[in-house]
């Protein structure tokens, strides 16, 4: 069950409060201290979330430079091809 946060109108006291999804938001709490029904008002606070690393933002996917992951393969000039084998000829023995 979400937990919501709802402020008391008079005193500015926020309380906690765990409610379905499908319930209406309050608009009257027993205050905790002294039991009294006050007005409250629900609080709305931004999601906790963190991204970390690349690849999360919209700058990141149209960069020139390479991530850290693909440092293992030089980024140098592309090595020359190989030359071909020489056929192998039978020796005379």
């Amino acid at each position: 069950m979400p937990t919501y946060v709802y402020k008391f109108i008079d005193s500015g006291e926020t309380i906690e409060v765990q409610q379905a999804f499908s319930d209406d938001p309050l608009t009257e709490i027993a205050h905790p201290t002294d039991g009294v029904v006050k007005p409250v008002k629900k609080v709305f606070t931004p999601v906790g979330v963190s991204f970390k690393g690349g690849g999360f933002y919209k700058t990141d996917s149209g960069s020139s430079s390479k991530s850290s992951c693909s440092s293992a393969t030089p980024s140098a000039t592309p090595a020359a091809p190989a030359a071909p084998a020489a056929p192998s000829t039978p020796s005379a023995d």
